[in-house]
Order: structure tokens, then sequence, then C-alpha cells
């Protein structure tokens, strides 16, 4: 009788169509770099589903909330990283996922949460209300039964630094944001994704484990402006914004309620010093430092740069 290598059944890897710091694509090109296979389960059908499969994996369209699109993903895999975007929906789609994944016998449930449910219990919250979604999921994980692994990462480079701040950076030469001054250690979402790729590529030791992962220091905004400033070799500032104003702006960008006041909440929490914390679980997993904020700065330095067209 011939055994099965774990590398024959592929690994679930949903939203792996992310966009910017995409933590499912980063971990979807990292799983096949080690030999696994990889089913890819993304929203729509289009050029980043077509890049996936040019990568080698195995896409399959569905909506995490709906029962027939999870069975169609999970059965005939072991391995699964549920991972999902912001969303109103995201505790729905969380159950009806572990659901699915419970009747069809899976080895590990990869768990992306967030480092603010660590300070989150039954009796306390946050104003987010995706913030209390990640709770619940986890409870609900929790009480499952299944073999679940969760990662609980701190405020992403990609969100805030990149995302949200490019534009004052670029056009301004100013780090412009409502986080205060209280320090925070923001982690890259690539080196998330090595993590979750470590988990995923042997999860034996870790079900059952939470993971705390923190950046390469934890800092104020004026220490990162000044390394912006060092990597990008102009001098640039930190603006601390007042909230309100910032949230129209983004209201006014078209960015969803439920998205906003998200974001409004973690920028609250970083004013209070909640994200100023420091762990070496990702040193544990991957064996390497985390990226710091001068090499990340470096990475993306075009997208702080004023092209020579528009200078």
């Amino acid at each position: 009788m011939t055994m099965k290598s774990p590398h024959d059944t592929p690994i679930l890897v949903t939203g792996a169509a992310g966009d910017l710091g995409a933590i499912g694509r980063n971990l979807t090109a990292m799983l096949l770099a080690k030999g696994h296979k990889v089913r890819a389960l993304v929203r729509r059908e289009d050029e980043r589903a077509e890049g996936l499969r040019q990568l080698g994996a195995e896409v399959v369209q569905g909506d995490l909330t709906d029962l027939a699109s999870m069975h169609r993903a999970i059965e005939g895999v072991a391995r699964i990283y549920f991972g999902m975007s912001v969303s109103a929906a995201y505790l729905e789609a969380t159950v009806n996922t572990a659901a699915v994944a419970r009747h069809h016998g899976v080895e590990v449930f990869v768990n992306m949460s967030q480092m603010t449910v660590t300070q989150m219990s039954v009796t306390e919250t946050t104003p987010s209300p995706q913030h209390k979604l990640h709770w619940l999921a986890e409870q609900g994980l929790a009480w499952s039964g299944l073999p679940v692994v969760t990662v609980r990462p701190t405020v992403f480079l990609e969100g805030f630094f990149l995302r949200l701040a490019a534009a004052g950076v670029r056009d301004s030469d100013e780090l412009a944001l409502p986080l205060g001054n209280s320090k925070t250690s923001p982690i890259s979402a690539v080196d998330v994704a090595r993590a979750v790729s470590v988990i995923l590529d042997d999860p034996a030791p870790h079900i059952g484990h939470v993971y705390n992962l923190t950046g390469f220091e934890s800092a104020d905004l004026n220490h990162y402006a000044r390394v912006f400033s060092e990597a990008l070799g102009r001098t640039l500032r930190y603006r601390d914004v007042p909230l309100s104003g910032w949230v129209n702006t983004l209201r006014e960008f078209g960015v969803p309620t439920h998205l906003i006041n998200h974001l409004a909440v973690m920028a609250e929490l970083h004013a209070q010093g909640r994200y100023d914390r420091m762990t070496d679980d990702l040193f544990k997993l991957i064996g390497k430092t985390p990226t710091s904020m001068y090499d990340f700065v470096k990475l993306h330095a075009a997208e702080f740069t004023l092209s020579e067209a528009t200078a």
C-alpha cells in the first residue's frame, strides 16, 4: 500500500486574490515554493485569479458564506488557512467554513485573527464591530472541536503605513495619521504569511497554539517619521491628524462604514498605547527577525515618492 505524502493533498488558502500586502496571495506563493499543492479560493474570476493559476495554484471560485461553495473548496483538502478582510459577514463566514471543515475532518484550521483579541474577554470588548466578530469567531472555533491554530498579528505595515499614509508621504513629506504619540509595533503581512506557511508545512506541533505576532520594534510615530526620512533620503515629519477629519476623508473616498468604524477604533487604541506590544513569536516560527520599517520603506520607495512626471 502506498502512503500519500502530505504534499499530494492540496492546502486551501482563502482570500488568495487579495491585493496590497495580501497574506493569502503571499502564502499561496510560499506554499507552492515548498512543493505543496494549493487550492486558492477567490470571490471572482479576474486577472488576480489568473495570476494565481500562473503560479501553479488550483483556483476555485466561491463565497465563504455559502455552504455549497465551501464544500467544493474544502472537499479533498486536509489543511486550511482561513483569512478574510474586514467585513460585517466575518462571523458568518468563519462559522460556515468551520462547519464544513469539521464535516470533512480536516487536520488543521489556521485562523487569522487580530492582536486586539488578546486583550478581550466575555466582559471586555472594543467599540469596533470587527474586533467583536473576531473574538466571537475565536470562541466558535474553540467550541467546534477543530484542530485550530490561531494567529494574531498587530497592525500591518501595508495597511496604515502604506495604503493609508503613502499619499501624505509622497505629496507632503508627512506621515499623516491619527495615531497619537504612543508606541506601536507594525508587522509586514509578508512576514505573517511566512509564519503561516511554516505552520501549514508541518501543523502537528502547532495545534492549539495562539501566536501573537509583532513587528521589528515598538516605537512612536515621530521615530517612524525619522526612519522614513533616512530610508527615502528626505526629511519627513509625523502629523497627528484629528480623527474626525481623517474619518471624513475615508468616507469621501467611499470606504465602507464597517471598515471605517474599525479603522477609527484601531486609531483610538493606538493613541491609548494598546499596540505597544512585543513578542518573539514570529522569530520562533520563521527563525528570522521581522521586517524593519526601514527595509519596508526602502522596498516600497517608489510608492512613497513623486514620479518625475508629476513632480
